[in-house]
């Protein structure tokens, strides 16, 4: 199950790459690699900054098998993709859970510290999304306007916290995750948002 997870969550991040590489007017080249940089980007920085290369994705073809299938399916359904969002936003959130728990994994598995583990799984769901706005000339969501990284750190100290019960990992991976994604959805239901810092000027 945890692997299906991450597989329809690198399908739905290739799919809001894809719609907004379509807001932005790219051609079919430019919106496919729009796709790839926000499906894999951040597990591939992940891995660039533990050593661990290959990256996942090269190793692991289902992954590109997953962003050419969501790349084509947003863009042969792209009149149709407004009555999609709601099915998108909820498989991102999935994938924004999980993906957090991935990092968090993998810096465990080498013997990192607990904040540095915490700044993986962060790293792993959000920079995907962020090399993507960057590269359409935009400023990142993330940092404007939900609570998204935000909501990955207290993930991540959730997970280290139940850690100290010595529960089992399936409970802890289970209970991590839902915690995201609830309070993700909560937080875009009632706009929840840290204030914006403004110069006195």
């Amino acid at each position: 199950m945890f692997s299906f997870l991450e597989i329809v969550g690198t399908m739905a991040f290739a799919m809001s790459g894809v719609l907004t590489a379509m807001e932005k007017k790219l051609d079919p080249f430019g919106v496919f690699i729009i796709a790839f940089v926000t499906a894999v980007g951040g597990g591939t920085l992940r891995d660039v900054l533990i050593g661990r290369t290959p990256v996942g994705w090269m190793m692991d073809l289902e992954y590109v098998y997953m962003i050419i299938i969501g790349f084509l399916l947003a863009v042969v359904f792209r009149r149709k993709f407004d009555k999609l969002r709601t099915s998108l936003f909820l498989f991102d959130t999935i994938g924004l859970g999980v993906y957090t728990l991935t990092g968090l994994r993998k810096g465990i598995e080498i013997g990192l510290h607990p904040m540095i583990c915490i700044a993986l799984g962060t790293i792993t769901a959000c920079f995907g999304g962020v090399i993507r706005d960057i590269l359409c000339n935009e400023i990142p969501v993330i940092f404007r306007k939900e609570i998204y990284a935000t909501i990955c750190i207290l993930g991540g100290i959730l997970f280290f916290i139940l850690k100290t019960f010595q529960l089992n990992d399936e409970i802890i991976y289970f209970t991590v995750v839902s915690v995201i994604i609830s309070v993700r959805l909560m937080a875009v239901k009632y706009k929840w948002h840290l204030p914006a810092l403004e110069s006195n000027k």
